[in-house]
């Protein structure tokens, strides 16, 4: 029986996947109606991942001083507003406008709502709840956004817009109803806030975040021309691809908070590492192969969720006095993943070579990310790593 306290967050999740993934599958549409290049149409993208970093330092350095529920309430009212406002916008400079202020209270949700959810798991349980409130946006990949691209590109791309803040509406809804109130932070300040940034363990976290994750997303920004291109796959059954994907994502991401809590963040940390190196090298290798290339699309999506769980963790013990900026530079941390993934990952394709030579660069940032990984784990939590070797991989 699912804690229907955490409800509420994966519901606000479920909207913010929605809102932010939704987008893609329809630039052409976007483009047409509003009279510019898909290319152009692609910086309402960044304009959102832009809002996400923005917003979420300064919105929680404000709302730390406030309890919980009522913040949670305020940003996803602001959510719902931008993106019934976006879909409204006659034109590109006003959607490219609001699209900003629709990624302003993304990372600051998450960032309370990571803490929220350690709360409401109590020791030993601490990432299953936050895996719970990912869950939202696990099956946003699943479900809703391959559904509302379909109800964006049949009838008028506005009504992604519309329905996103239906969500919006129905989150307000059960946190209002559902999620308990808890105690804010007494004498908190913007400053202190910060503090946690002069913290080494920090940093780790953050760099493991930003290059070892974004390994994967120099796949996944690929995907599509991957499997078609290599794999064989038909355009029409790219749909059907991500769907895989997503199951993935929801395995994955549930996996992890589960195995975090029995193992431990640091050592989950480095075999979720460990795989995403592992499966990179046979995206790169086996894409060809139809059959192992559908298999590894479920595998990398489950991976690019699982470890979700033990970062977040990992972050939160940092900067113990300082959760909830902590977990919204995470999700910072995130975007510049997603960011820097897709811009390396894309330089072997500006040289003319395949498109499963992103994974390849991939494998080199989360080896980057697992060294950085193994070096924490040395210094914070005592565990003992044996050094990465060819032969060890091969085991494996």
């Amino acid at each position: 029986m699912i804690d229907k306290r955490i409800l509420p967050l994966a519901i606000g999740g479920l909207g913010i996947g929605t809102t932010e993934f939704t987008i893609m599958g329809l630039l052409p549409d976007m483009a047409k109606s509003l009279q510019v290049s898909i290319p152009e149409t692609g910086h309402l993208i960044s304009a959102y991942a832009l809002g996400v970093v923005i917003g979420a330092p300064l919105l929680i350095g404000y709302a730390v001083k406030f309890p919980p529920k009522k913040v949670l309430i305020a940003l996803m009212i602001l959510f719902t507003i931008f993106n019934a406002l976006s879909a409204l916008m006659p034109g590109y400079w006003s959607m490219l406008f609001v699209r900003f202020l629709s990624g302003l209270p993304h990372g600051a949700f998450f960032g309370v709502g990571t803490v929220v959810a350690s709360r409401l798991g109590g020791a030993g349980k601490e990432a299953r709840y936050i895996a719970l409130m990912f869950t939202g946006l696990t099956v946003a990949n699943l479900a809703m956004v391959p559904l509302v691209t379909y109800i964006g590109h049949t009838y008028h791309w506005r009504w992604y817009f519309a329905i996103v803040a239906l969500i919006g509406l129905l989150a307000l809804l059960s946190l209002y109803l559902w999620l308990p109130v808890m105690e804010n932070k007494e004498g908190a300040h913007f400053r202190d806030e910060l503090k946690f940034l002069k913290n080494k363990q920090s940093w780790y976290v953050l760099l493991i975040t930003a290059i070892g994750f974004g390994g994967l997303f120099s796949w996944l920004s690929y995907i599509t021309p991957l499997m078609t291109d290599i794999a064989g796959v038909s355009k029409n059954n790219m749909a059907y691809i991500m769907t895989l994907a997503g199951g993935g994502m929801v395995v994955g991401n549930l996996a992890g908070g589960y195995l975090t809590d029995r193992m431990g963040a640091a050592k989950v940390s480095i075999v979720l590492l460990c795989s995403m190196m592992i499966a990179l090298v046979g995206v790169f290798f086996f894409s060809a192969s139809q059959p192992v290339s559908l298999a590894l699309t479920f595998i990398c999506g489950g991976l690019s969720m699982s470890i979700a769980s033990p970062v977040n963790i990992m972050m939160i013990r940092a900067a113990p006095n300082a959760e909830m900026m902590a977990a919204a530079f995470m999700q910072a941390a995130f975007n510049v993943a997603n960011a820097l993934g897709a811009f390396l990952g894309g330089i072997p394709l500006e040289f003319g070579l395949p498109y499963n030579y992103p994974a390849l660069v991939g494998f080199g940032m989360t080896f980057i990310g697992l060294m950085i990984a193994m070096a924490y784990a040395r210094k914070y939590t005592g565990v003992q790593v044996a050094p990465v070797t060819e032969e060890s991989l091969i085991q494996k």
